[in-house]
């Protein structure tokens, strides 16, 4: 009989209560009035790209260091305002700008370093350290949450993001389960293994109703037209008007070319944990753009997602990679109940990929078949030249990009469908 795993959370700092949310909220505003320069563009923001003049602010700030700085909270709150200030400086234009500023790039590189994550506007950026919540109790009920910063200052924004940090914090109930089924494998306890299925199920059920939820407030056309292009990168995204990506400048002329992902749920590292845990494998879509090689090469983009998460975060996957157990035992134990329960996993799992391709088709593929009105054209920052209006301009069906450079439905129902594949007779 072998002992406990003894994975302790804090090490990879994912949180006992909140997952891979952090444990206390974040914060609001930095309290040292040196970076009252940030804070004042940012907390302008939409004001800003809606009368475009968003570079013009940005190219006034002066370069200011990260040596004040102090707690964890405080780096995470400038990695959100540079990211922020990063993508509202290059898609908050008629044309996509090929450069950032040394302002923005030379601190955006020392707080990013810090988190081991790349300088863009990272899924951890946007939504693990961009929340609040009116809850007396400190609840992160959906209902109960708010964002802290927006590009548009839409409702619509603002509940794309919450959706998500509800279903993180929902999630994160699974994590402790799970481990304790990790456990009860090693000292063979069918029961708490079957038992901890269950509750897995359970949970990603509802992580699904909390997807389904997006239609309350988040209107499709205001996504896809005003939301969308800023949530892009700069990696394969020559058809929006960025061919060699975006240059960070670092002052005296210097600086280097960088290409990189935009923000996108697979940075998620909770369903890729869901996956893990599983025993989901995936494959690299046809269109993957990944130079992956390796025992993980199989995993192409999903991997490369990995590199956009906190490094404790993706420090945390690699280690449940190498001790996950949960498709080996069942596959080896004779117990139906224990297969039952898997399957029931899986299939939540499954169920929500569907919900998962449903909201990208009503948000990003019908909104990119239709004609786009007169009005929207005036309303979405950066009307010019944009993922919106390239995807747009393309014949909506084939080859449409996500905004992390992958082909959007392929990858989706080929997860989907692998997923659906690793139920047991």
């Amino acid at each position: 009989m072998l002992g406990p795993l003894n994975v302790n959370l804090e090490d990879f700092d994912v949180s006992v209560k909140n997952g891979f949310l952090p444990s206390q909220p974040p914060l609001q505003q930095l309290a040292d009035p040196y970076y009252g320069a940030w804070e004042d563009i940012v907390g302008n923001l939409p004001v800003l790209i809606r009368t475009q003049t968003i570079r013009a602010a940005v190219d006034e700030l002066p370069l200011l260091s990260t040596s004040k700085l102090q707690s964890e909270r405080e780096w995470q709150r400038a990695y959100l305002l540079l990211s922020l200030l990063a993508h509202a400086y290059i898609w908050g234009g008629k044309t996509p700008s090929e450069r950032l500023p040394a302002a923005v790039s030379v601190p955006f590189l020392i707080v990013a370093d810090r988190f081991d994550l790349p300088t863009t506007a990272t899924y951890a950026g946007l939504n693990l350290w961009n929340w609040k919540t009116t809850s007396p109790t400190g609840s992160l009920d959906l209902d109960h949450l708010e964002t802290l910063h927006t590009f548009t200052g839409t409702q619509d924004e603002s509940w794309f993001f919450l959706v998500s940090v509800a279903m993180e914090a929902k999630g994160g109930e699974v994590i402790p389960v799970m481990l304790k089924a990790m456990d009860a494998v090693r000292t063979d306890s069918p029961q708490v293994v079957a038992e901890s299925l269950h509750k897995f199920a359970k949970v990603i059920g509802e992580i699904s109703v909390l997807l389904e939820r997006m239609y309350e407030k988040c209107a499709p056309q205001v996504f896809y037209h005003q939301i969308r292009p800023f949530l892009a990168g700069s990696k394969n995204m020559a058809v929006a008007g960025l061919p060699n990506g975006v240059f960070y400048e670092e002052g005296d002329g210097k600086g280097e070319w960088r290409q990189y992902s935009g923000g996108s749920n697979a940075q998620s590292s909770l369903i890729q944990l869901f996956d893990l845990i599983l025993g989901v494998e995936h494959s690299p879509t046809r269109n993957t753009k990944v130079a992956a090689v390796g025992p993980k090469a199989k995993h192409g983009f999903l991997t490369e997602m990995r590199r956009y998460m906190p490094g404790g975060h993706n420090k945390f996957l690699a280690h449940m990679e190498s001790i996950v157990n949960i498709r080996p035992y069942v596959l080896n134990h004779p117990a139906p109940e224990v297969t039952e329960a898997y399957n029931h996993a899986v299939n939540e799992l499954s169920a929500f990929r569907d919900v998962h391709i449903q909201i990208v088709t009503r948000y990003v593929l019908n909104p990119a078949r239709q004609k786009r009105q007169p009005e929207e054209m005036t309303t979405s920052a950066g009307a010019g030249l944009n993922l919106a209006v390239a995807s747009s301009n393309s014949d909506g069906k084939k080859g449409l990009q996500g905004t992390g450079g992958t082909e959007l439905l392929p990858f989706l129902k080929q997860g989907r469908d692998e997923t659906r594949a690793t139920a047991l007779e």
